[in-house]
């Protein structure tokens, strides 16, 4: 039982409605909103964030093993990145150009996250404010919607280089290219957009303490002094039905090239095997934590941690080795990129 003095709303409730009369409905939900706003703006000025661990040796340990993630993110990617546009054979490849994009995403996608990680393990103070934990949410949805679709469109290059080879070239063209690259970007903003215009109206009335390492949708819900029931179930279907039907198309689309991969030579199915292991793995690592976060009901479990280290903190790490690591046309590029670059250093 929630008492008028307690509740703004409540008190705007009896004092417009007399006793016998009828509720408006749409009265009552608009000063829900109205007051959700209010307190949100009023009271919520910025949130603590408990971190991964209070323990202040683990803190140590874990910020030297974040700090070299982190490095090894950023280097790793951006020299998949330099390699590709100093290659001008990979560059006009679609595979390529999609991992190029990826490798890009990743190193966004780490920086929103991973650097506030790193601050926080080594500060008294592990706040952050209210517009910045909307920033964050956005920032993050954005770049993962669009790791998503571009992960979507690598699987289709590889099913048409496998599956129709010889309208490869006709298929996957540059124009094609740029439009599924629009498409991600495009697709990364709606998803994004929809969700922060939610989570910006959630009435937050205190405490302003997130149980988690980040802003997120499930914690922050946590906060709110109204029913999120529905805002948890719009969660489930904008993000967690949206990763379930990528994830199983993209299943799919990998179980089809492989089928079709009986009639192919053994040179031929060893580097399509190769090439199709990598995306398959990479697929896995994402997809696997993000189905089981947000296609579920708005439940917050004590691993959940875990979990959004493992796609936001360690995935990027692992996708350049993932990706190069039996690929030998592109291990020779980084040879031949590392050679030039260190050549052109030492003439200086």
């Amino acid at each position: 039982m929630v008492s008028s003095s307690s509740c703004g709303p409540c008190r705007f409730l009896h004092a417009g409605v007399g006793a016998g009369s009828p509720i408006n409905i749409p009265t009552v939900v608009a000063l829900r909103f109205s007051w959700g706003i209010m307190q949100n703006q009023s009271f919520v000025s910025e949130f603590v964030l408990l971190g991964i661990s209070q323990n202040p040796d683990v803190q140590k340990v874990l910020f030297v093993l974040f700090l070299f993630v982190y490095l090894a993110t950023i280097s790793g990617n951006l020299l998949i990145v330099a390699t590709i546009l100093n290659s001008p054979q990979l560059l006009g490849s679609p595979m390529y150009f999609f991992l190029a994009s990826l490798s890009s995403l990743d190193v966004c996608v780490s920086s929103v996250i991973a650097p506030k990680i790193i601050v926080d393990l080594v500060s008294e103070k592990k706040t952050i404010s209210f517009a910045g934990c909307m920033i964050q949410i956005f920032c993050f949805h954005l770049l993962a919607v669009a790791e998503v679709i571009i992960l979507t469109a690598m699987a289709f290059d590889r099913y048409v280089a496998i599956c129709k080879p010889l309208h490869y070239t006709t298929i996957m063209n540059s124009r094609l290219c740029n439009i599924l690259m629009g498409v991600a970007w495009a697709g990364g903003l709606l998803h994004s957009s929809i969700q922060n215009a939610f989570a910006s109206q959630l009435p937050l009335c205190g405490p302003n303490i997130i149980n988690h390492f980040m802003c997120d949708l499930y914690p922050l819900m946590k906060l709110s002094c109204a029913d999120t029931y529905e805002f948890g179930m719009m969660v489930a279907a904008n993000s967690g039905l949206f990763c379930i039907v990528i994830f199983s198309m993209l299943l799919v689309s990998y179980g089809v090239i492989l089928f079709s991969l009986r009639g192919h030579s053994t040179e031929g199915k060893r580097k399509a095997l190769s090439t199709c292991g990598s995306h398959i793995a990479v697929v896995v690592l994402f997809f696997g934590p993000c189905v089981f976060e947000y296609a579920r009901p708005p439940i917050v479990f004590s691993f959940d941690k875990i979990l959004e280290i493992f796609y936001t903190v360690l995935t990027p790490m692992l996708n350049p080795v993932i990706y190069t690591f039996r690929n030998k046309e592109f291990k020779n590029a980084i040879r031949k990129f590392w050679n030039t670059s260190m050549a052109k250093l030492c003439t200086k």
